[in-house]
This record gives structure tokens, sequence and C-alpha cells, in this order.
């Protein structure tokens, strides 16, 4: 029997510092979302406020409220919702991606790379463990954006049984064939699914393309954002993973003995 899940990524010009246009924007794309039948949507990181640095401490200590809509959303529309939110943590705060599922929080994850480019890890306390979590859609791993040029984070997710790559991201301009192949890459390598959400527009001084993707375990695009706000989505067929998987034997056939 196959079985199947609609996965999709919540792409939107993030208002940056302002909460409760953000959560409105987002109450919208989660309901359009629910009426094609979707089972898991990954929104963007830091979605509720974007990187406003001189105001983060003030809006994390708002996150509590805005992972409590999302959880209400997510009872009443029977999905998975995923997105990266600043949360307390002391005199810092952390890059935390939440997991809910159907009302419950059923997971969260704490970004381990910090863009230091970005000044990130001047700002943001970085997490120290990885994240496996079994939903309704199926079994997630979670990465946040810079996260991605890591691939042995994502390998080790793949090792622990995930079967998609939850990214929710903000990936601004000129690096957009970084992200697409990037994405691409993790895909094929661990043949599992991705399903990766980016901003688009302008956010601050930063330029967002979008580009949204939702790629196959053979690395194939599935569904893909444009340039501007939408919900790209696409069908996951897991029994379609689990041939690929035994047809070209990757994880059987490693030796980390030796590496």
């Amino acid at each position: 029997m196959t079985h199947t899940i609609k996965a999709a990524s919540v792409q939107f010009t993030i208002r940056l510092g302002d909460i409760d246009a953000n959560v409105e924007y987002v109450r919208g794309a989660i309901q359009r979302l629910a009426a094609r039948g979707c089972t898991l949507a990954v929104l963007p990181e830091m979605w509720s406020c974007g990187f406003a640095y001189r105001e983060l401490n003030a809006l994390a200590r708002r996150t509590p409220e805005v992972v409590e809509e999302m959880g209400r959303l997510s009872a009443e529309y029977g999905m998975v919702l995923v997105g990266s939110l600043p949360e307390p943590d002391g005199d810092k705060v952390c890059n935390t991606a939440y997991v809910l599922d159907q009302g419950r929080l059923a997971g969260k994850y704490r970004k381990i790379h910090l863009f230091s480019l970005m000044n990130e890890d001047r700002s943001f306390t970085a997490g120290d463990s990885w994240c496996v979590v079994d939903t309704s859609a199926g079994r997630l791993g979670i990465i946040i954006c810079y996260d991605l040029r890591f691939p042995e984070l994502t390998r080790r997710l793949a090792v622990e049984g995930a079967e998609i790559l939850a990214i929710p991201g903000e990936w601004p301009k000129p690096r957009e064939e970084h992200w697409r192949a990037l994405l691409r890459a993790r895909a094929v390598e661990n043949q599992c699914f991705v399903v990766s959400a980016n901003c688009c527009g302008v956010v601050g001084k930063l330029d967002f393309f979008g580009s949204s993707l939702i790629v196959g375990p053979k690395g194939e695009l599935l569904a893909e954002g444009g340039y501007e706000q939408g919900e790209p989505l696409a069908e996951l067929d897991f029994t379609a993973m689990r041939n690929w998987r035994d047809q070209i034997p990757c994880f059987r056939d490693r030796r980390p003995e030796l590496y």
C-alpha cells in the first residue's frame, strides 16, 4: 500500500520586528494549505520577526505566545508545523525550531551552527544537540539555514531514521545556487525528502530570493517557490523512498569505521 502525505513551504516576506503582521500572514497561509490537504508545513527561519537584533530580547519574550498560536493552528487544521523563532535563554537568545504536531509540542531544535559572517554568534547561544522527532507526518530531522553547509549533521539525522529534513531558512542573495545545490545534495546523499522554506523580498537591509524547494530522495524537484510569496506544495511518497533505498543501498554499504 502506498503511503503518501502532502508537504508545503510557507514562503513570505518577513516584516522585521513585526510579530503581529507575520503571525497574521502565516495564519492565512496555513488556512490556505489546509484547504489543499496539507499535512506538513515548514516556515522560514526567525519567521515571527526576522533578525531584528536591536529588539531581539524583547521579541523573544513573545515567542511563547507565538508557539501557542502555532499549536492552535496545528490542532485546528490537523497539521505538523515547523519554523524557527527566537527563544529566550538568559541574557541571550537561541534560534530555535519548534515542531507542533496537531496541537502538541513534539520537539524543538536549537541552531547548532551560527553564521559568524552576520554576527549571529554575538547575539545567539548555539545549540548543542541534534533533533529527530516522530510526528504524524513522518520522522522529521530538523536543521536551520546555515546548518545546511554541514553534511555531517544531516547524515547523523538520516542514520537516526529521519525520513524528511525540515529546513527553515533566511538565505539571502546572491547565494541562491548554493542553497539549491545543497538542498538537493542533502536529499540525494541521505535518500530522503527535503522540505525547505526561505523568505523572499527585502527584509531589513537584505534581499531574499525565495526558491523554497521540496526535493525527493533522488534529488528530483517536487515543488519550488519562485521569488514571490506563496506556498509550494508536493506529495511525498514514502513507499517510493523506501524502494529507492532498497535499489541503491547506500546506508547498508556505509563503512563509518573508516571515516
